[in-house]
């Protein structure tokens, strides 16, 4: 029986413990968990922020520069560190990962498409994970107006993915912004089509990501091109994706 895949982003904020650096603690968490569900023929392939911010640390930057060419050099020296986290951190495991860089147009294009989708489908059959991120050391438009959550929901369309998991600093999609409402109630199940979604996902991302909860609405509506639905839930929780696969209701599940 073949194999269900789950596309799972991770955000930069929860990567890199708001900027402090990337959480090598919590990927380990997150790696441990992925070998589990590989064990129960879930392959996954991992979206991945962390890199303009991490090479931000490396640079001693305090804050994100407006200037396209150095967010682009911040994230080719921040690339070096969050590849080398995760290759460390699976190969306690005995798992290879394997890193690839695409730019909006490599999805556009559908001789590339079909490359990318060889390749993807190969890696899995070699049991790697592969680790996907927008190759912002080239692309100037993605780093200014794209974000990963997009990219995760093309992928997850590119392969057909059972499920979309992305992960965050919050909680997921509640019915007012809980940063500024103490009574903000969390929305746990949701259609795709349902119009309070839009209207309840705020656009400003954080001062270290690019996306905020309305990216990833809208990657979650993508996703839904390939009948994927999609769970927005909180990186840090305990087990996150091992009980969701157990079929445990953590997030927000936005569903087809």
């Amino acid at each position: 029986m073949k194999n269900k895949c789950w596309v799972v982003k991770i955000g930069s904020a929860l990567l890199t413990n708001n900027g402090i650096g990337i959480d090598k603690a919590l990927i380990a968490k997150w790696a441990e968990q992925i070998v589990a569900l590989r064990a129960q023929k879930i392959d996954v392939i991992l979206v991945s922020s962390g890199s303009i911010v991490e090479g931000m640390k490396r640079l001693g930057w305090d804050t994100k520069p407006n200037d396209v060419h150095k967010l682009q050099a911040a994230a080719a020296v921040g690339q070096m560190g969050l590849i080398q986290a995760y290759e460390s951190l699976f190969a306690i495991h005995d798992v290879h990962t394997a890193q690839i860089l695409l730019t909006r147009e490599n999805l556009m294009d559908a001789k590339r498409y079909e490359n990318i989708s060889a390749t993807l489908a190969n890696l899995l059959e070699l049991r790697t994970v592969p680790i996907i991120n927008e190759n912002d050391t080239v692309a100037t438009d993605e780093i200014k107006f794209g974000d990963n959550d997009t990219l995760a929901a093309l992928v997850a369309n590119l392969v057909n993915a059972d499920r979309l998991v992305i992960l965050t600093d919050q909680h997921g999609v509640f019915d007012d912004d809980p940063r500024n409402n103490s009574e903000a109630n969390l929305i746990e199940k949701i259609h795709f089509a349902d119009e309070r979604l839009e209207q309840v996902a705020g656009k400003t991302g954080g001062a270290l990501g690019s996306g905020g909860m309305y990216s990833k609405v809208m990657a979650a509506k993508q996703a839904t091109i390939s009948n994927t639905p999609t769970t927005i839930a909180w990186g840090r929780e305990d087990d996150v994706l091992t009980r969701l696969s157990s079929g445990e209701h953590l997030g927000t599940l936005i569903h087809c």
